[in-house]
């Protein structure tokens, strides 16, 4: 858990999180990371303790972790995120991968909202999440625009920013007035939305 084999260092991956300490990540817009802390080989947090960026940045990439929520919890993994004070928050400058439970959150979801959603812009084709509980896995795919969102190996989204539909999506969404997605390079970002959440074996390959 949290290594990467010899044929993934030969494909250009890197740890993005080593299973020990919490080493590369730090609180959105503080310098130091609080509240979240690296825990049986998880990077985990208790919930109400902010969200977490990577200090690295990253433009094309492919992105692999697994993750795993409390009961009627609530996360989400976001990319291109610019860490500027001007921005109040992750998902107003990025792209979020949406993580719930759709078994058990008290709220009614829409569609946008399920697991591996692109939140409120593109619905999954299929639900495939696990249990709160169990061990999911996200793969995440940025390339020239193009993105796919994967869960427990199926792809479940893809969309491309600067397809006609994916502009009219962001139009009639909460986005549209932000710098959503403008800016393609940006921090990795795991949300705190109240809830515990864990995750591990975070490993990238930039493209």
């Amino acid at each position: 858990m949290n290594i990467l084999t010899e044929a993934e260092k030969a494909a250009g991956w890197k740890l993005l999180f080593d299973g020990q300490t919490t080493h590369g990540w730090r609180n959105f817009h503080q310098d130091t990371i609080t509240g979240w802390e690296a825990r049986d080989g998880t990077l985990a947090t208790p919930g109400k303790q902010g969200d977490i960026i990577s200090e690295k940045q990253f433009s094309n990439f492919e992105l692999t972790l697994e993750w795993n929520l409390s009961s009627q919890g609530n996360s989400g993994i976001f990319f291109y995120v610019q860490d500027n004070p001007q921005y109040g928050a992750i998902w107003h400058t990025g792209p979020e991968f949406q993580l719930i439970d759709d078994f058990n959150y008290p709220k009614p979801l829409n569609e946008k909202q399920h697991t591996g959603a692109n939140y409120d812009m593109q619905a999954p084709v299929k639900l495939t999440a696990k249990k709160p509980g169990e061990w999911n896995q996200t793969r995440i795919l940025v390339d020239k625009g193009h993105v796919e969102h994967w869960l427990n190996g199926e792809k479940v989204v893809a969309y491309n920013f600067d397809s006609p539909e994916w502009q009219q999506q962001l139009a009639a969404s909460k986005f549209a007035t932000h710098d959503y997605a403008k800016v393609r390079r940006g921090h990795l970002a795991l949300q705190d939305h109240g809830d515990p959440v864990a995750f591990r074996n975070i490993k990238i390959r930039e493209l």
